[in-house]
């Protein structure tokens, strides 16, 4: 995420469904929006860390899917987040 990311005004239908996206998604996790808010914040800080990312078009969804253990559908995170370019290698 660019510093001129931050400043960026979206319009406010953008604002709209992306809100509406969050809601939907919060439901289906059965968790409330705010913690999938948080969820997305920390998945876009940590990717960010080593690649530069479009934040524009990031995705981040709860859909349904079937379990290994055959025990019926479960919560699974689904995610695309379009890479831009990636960081210089970090020392430790």
């Amino acid at each position: 995420m660019g510093l001129l990311d931050l400043f960026k005004k979206k319009n406010s239908g953008d604002v709209a469904k992306d809100r509406l996206k969050l809601l939907l998604v919060s439901d289906r996790a059965n968790c409330a929006p705010e913690v999938m808010e948080m969820i997305k914040n920390d998945i876009i800080n940590v990717i960010s860390k080593y690649m530069i990312i479009d934040t524009d078009a990031l995705d981040i969804q709860i859909t349904q899917t079937e379990s290994d253990a055959n025990n019926g559908s479960v919560p699974a995170l689904f995610a695309n987040i379009p890479i831009k370019d990636m960081r210089g290698s970090r020392s430790k």
